[in-house]
């Protein structure tokens, strides 16, 4: 993201957190002279907040506002990169032997929204994490995915959470256990002790076309808003996104979602489950609306019968190094090359045995030049643990090539 570029992608790592409301009684009357008041602070204010967001960007573009070493630049620049980890202390489920989430073909006849919301509301559920000596919760939704009480989240919900409760439609409540979390795909597979509920369908996503209309189903903003419908349609398919260092392939639509849709359903038409909400885009200076994303259901089942089988997803390579993107006016400023910055490097990983450091600049992998994390993505994913990867990295004015032998992501992180 370049420093001009204020839009942001919220996938609410920090879940709504209610308390209990301040119920103290509010005044009403309101004299002139207050009415006057608070219309002159607003306006303040509105000039405040513009004249510093222009502020702001003249500055970026100034020279003399960044450090003189570019190192130094990066330190705060990638700052808060995370790695996909998710800690969690809530009690782990006996594992589901023989489990696998079956994909449907798409329908024959589309329903309509009213018979969509009859047929697939009760398979949603509310979940709410606690977190121990903590006031307040932690708030979201869920998918039924099996009749005895599976049911799949996402992982952001539960992340620091030490217990979580699942609520079903007829307000009936359950402790949930953890059967496996992969912080990676934002995912979580939880168990309640529940019989004859009622399961998702879930869709095959491979007929999924730009236009086709969609609805959510979900819990956004708290309690009071549980079992909330919103349609639209497909934006887009197989949207990169980078989040944390990580790319996530997802479907985008213009459905509305909103904190605490998390974990909850996207349905097509046909009342099938064909991505699981947990994104959307935001920018704290402009108006952005319609823009939200699902994991895809091609993506649901593969993580959930690997975490319902192992309790974690085994088979995924991994380099063992976070890059971020350097923008172009900042290669520019500083006069070094451009690809990516490496903010961290994975301890044990064989990139570390190797010597590649914080601060390198990758600039290809196999020989392909790189700019994004999303190319260098499709390349690791396009090979197994256990393979070679080169890397051609920028340090100090000379490139370096690195061989790396690729390593379980589970064992690293």
């Amino acid at each position: 993201m370049s420093n001009t570029e204020r839009s942001s992608l919220e996938s609410w790592y920090a879940p709504l957190k209610r308390e209990q409301p301040d119920k103290k009684p509010r005044r009403r009357k309101k004299t002139a002279w207050r009415i006057a008041a608070v219309l002159i602070l607003v306006l303040v204010l509105i000039l405040g907040s513009s004249l510093a967001f222009s502020g702001s960007q003249g500055q970026q573009s100034q020279s003399g506002s960044m450090p003189e070493d570019w190192e130094d630049f990066f330190k705060d620049y990638f700052e808060d990169a995370q790695t996909g980890t998710v800690n969690t202390s809530i009690p782990r489920a006996e594992l589901e032997p023989g489990f696998t989430l079956e994909l449907r073909e798409q329908g024959e006849e589309e329903l309509s929204l009213q018979q969509l919301y009859e047929l697939c509301a009760d398979s949603i559920v509310a979940i709410t994490g606690t977190v121990e000596d903590e006031s307040g919760y932690y708030w979201g939704t869920g998918v039924i995915v099996s009749s005895d009480g599976l049911i799949v989240t996402n992982a952001h919900i539960i992340d620091g959470c030490d217990s979580a409760k699942v609520t079903l439609y007829n307000d009936e409540s359950f402790e949930a256990k953890l059967v496996g979390v992969d912080g990676i795909s934002d995912l979580a597979l939880l168990k309640i002790e529940a019989e004859g509920l009622p399961a998702a369908v879930f869709g095959d996503v491979s007929s999924i076309a730009v236009g086709d209309e969609v609805a959510a189903i979900g819990n956004p903003l708290g309690e009071d808003f549980r079992s909330t419908l919103t349609n639209g349609i497909i934006s887009a398919i197989d949207r990169g996104l980078n989040y944390n260092g990580r790319t996530m392939s997802l479907l985008q639509t213009n459905t509305a979602i909103n904190q605490g849709n998390s974990g909850g359903a996207l349905f097509n038409m046909y009342g099938q489950v064909v991505g699981i909400t947990n994104m959307k885009m935001m920018s704290y200076y402009s108006s952005i609306e319609g823009i939200g994303f699902a994991i895809p259901s091609s993506t649901v089942k593969s993580v959930v019968d690997s975490l319902a089988a192992n309790g974690e997803v085994r088979g995924r390579p991994s380099i063992g190094i976070t890059v971020g993107a350097i923008p172009e006016d900042v290669s520019s400023h500083y006069d070094i090359p451009s690809g990516l910055y490496v903010s961290g490097v994975q301890e044990n990983s064989d990139a570390q045995l190797k010597g590649v450091q914080v601060g390198d600049i990758l600039t290809a992998v196999n020989g392909q030049q790189v700019y994004t994390t999303e190319e260098v993505a499709a390349i690791k994913d396009a090979m197994a643990v256990g393979d070679s990867i080169t890397l051609s990295l920028w340090r100090e004015g000379e490139t370096l090539e690195v061989e790396i032998q690729l390593m379980d992501t589970n064992d690293l992180y």
